[in-house]
């Protein structure tokens, strides 16, 4: 059964963000995993939310080409935190930890030749990468952020949800329906169009921050805001909190350009993904999504235990050093969360 589309709204007078019509799937915090073992393959058992005694990191490894590098220890790395050297707890040379993944996708005007290919294409990624215990969840935005599809391990379900998205440019006006059936109330002389912002702020607070483990979200893009109330620094704290890596594929119709790329571009290296230029080549789209799944599986999985332990709130710049010649793609560091903040 077709889940009804669901529209998801930035709260007005509240700090926190309000989910209309429901909730998702919510994971419950687990405890920090076990670090007597020495082997640079202890894996853990459990995953944990940013806050409590364990930073666990998720990377990929490139060489100068971009290739990925298999094969390391821990013995390859080194870790910082603020500058201050870190003692790695445990490693693991590949994740096989499930996986939980959020698909945004652009609904606006720009999209409207090349969003075909995008609900094919994406469909085809879904059913290359998905597992077993994987969950993933359907997302468009344009003048509205919609949720097509929460989360779902069925690969049929987030296929119909790919196939709903539609472009809408606003010009039927109808609004978000909010506590007071309006729409949502925009930044004057901002109006809205595409709210880009906004969407990446919502899958991260309100879908992925619920869940533990590795996530990632891929936002199908020409990474132009318009009429978002968050700023792109909103955008990034909020997947920084989630622990989620943004993947980027910059796509448009032909006459479009990317005049937010710059801010898609820091998005990404904030987190620990990166941009990807298809523009509105299905070739370039697939191998695109070819290159994700790859560095998804090649991922390595090390965790520490900070020295500084006060849970303040601030920002802690996270450093992975490698000891050859590499280059090591991941989140620039995470918020030190007390408890009850998670």
């Amino acid at each position: 059964m077709i889940a009804n589309t669901r529209h998801l709204r930035l709260s007005l007078f509240m700090t926190c963000v309000v989910f209309l019509g429901g909730t998702g799937r919510f994971g419950q915090a687990s405890q920090a995993p076990s670090s007597d073992s020495n082997s640079d393959q202890d894996q853990p058992t459990a995953t944990f939310k940013t806050g409590v005694d364990i930073v666990q990191l998720f990377f990929n490894v490139k060489d100068k080409k971009g290739g990925l590098i298999p094969n390391l220890t821990r013995t390859d790395f080194e870790v910082l935190e603020d500058g201050r050297p870190q003692t790695i707890k445990y490693f693991a040379a590949e994740s096989n930890l499930p996986l939980t993944l959020g698909i945004l996708i652009d609904a606006s005007a720009s999209q409207e030749r090349v969003l075909e290919m995008e609900k094919i294409t994406g469909g085809s990624f879904l059913s290359e990468i998905l597992r077993d215990k994987d969950l993933a969840f359907v997302l468009s935005f344009d003048v509205n952020v919609d949720l097509l599809q929460d989360f779902t391990s069925s690969v049929s379900e987030l296929k119909h949800a790919l196939n709903r998205a539609k472009i809408n440019s606003g010009g039927g006006g109808g609004g978000i329906p909010g506590l007071g059936g309006g729409p949502v109330p925009t930044v004057a002389n901002n109006p809205r169009g595409t709210l880009l912002y906004d969407a990446v702020y919502l899958a991260a607070h309100d879908e992925l921050s619920q869940q533990v483990g590795r996530k990632a979200m891929i936002l199908l893009t020409d990474g132009q805001d318009q009429g978002s109330q968050l700023r792109v620094k909103d955008a990034i704290e909020a997947a920084q909190k989630a622990d989620s890596i943004c993947y980027v594929l910059l796509i448009a119709d032909r006459g479009f350009g990317y005049s937010g790329e710059g801010e898609m571009k820091k998005l990404s290296a904030e987190t620990g993904g990166r941009v990807i230029n298809v523009g509105n080549n299905e070739k370039k789209l697939k191998e695109a999504f070819d290159q994700i799944a790859a560095e998804l599986r090649s991922q390595y999985n090390l965790g520490y235990t900070p020295t500084n332990n006060k849970k303040d709130g601030s920002f802690r710049k996270v450093e992975i050093k490698p000891k050859g010649d590499y280059k090591v793609q991941a989140r620039a560091g995470y918020y030190a969360r007390a408890h009850e903040e998670q």
